[in-house]
């Protein structure tokens, strides 16, 4: 056998050095799931505009969700994910006022750009 692949220990049992692959999966809340999946460039500007104006950003992404964007709760209807987003969007916009909904509104902008970017990687595997 290849030194590489197998190593002996001090039992005189080897073991494969080769590597395990580990899955893992992020568990995510009902607000955080239904961030939707959006072309790259309306992304961007939602986190440009999640930057300034805490929530408008959100808002606007609650749309796109209408308009036929995945996310991550396939089970539930159209119209209860995009009101998901909208009471994502008015807790940013009640919540900014403390700072807490201006840096909740930069990170879910961020969020969806990472989204996007998950979204624009996988187009050319699905051909």
């Amino acid at each position: 056998m290849d030194q590489k692949d197998t190593e002996m220990n001090e039992k005189g049992v080897s073991s494969s050095t080769s590597g395990v692959v580990v899955q893992v999966r992020e568990k995510k809340g009902a607000l955080r799931a239904a961030i939707p999946y959006m072309p790259f460039p309306v992304a961007v500007i939602c986190l440009f505009l999640n930057t300034f104006v805490p929530g408008l950003g959100t808002f606007i992404s609650a749309f796109t969700v209408l308009c036929g964007a995945r996310t991550d709760l396939p089970d539930r209807p159209m119209c209860c994910v995009f009101w998901l987003n909208i009471a994502a969007a008015f807790i940013q916009i009640i919540t900014a006022i403390v700072m807490v909904g201006w840096i909740m509104s930069i990170f879910w902008g961020m969020d969806m750009v990472i989204l996007a970017s998950y979204r624009e990687q996988a187009a050319p595997q699905q051909l």
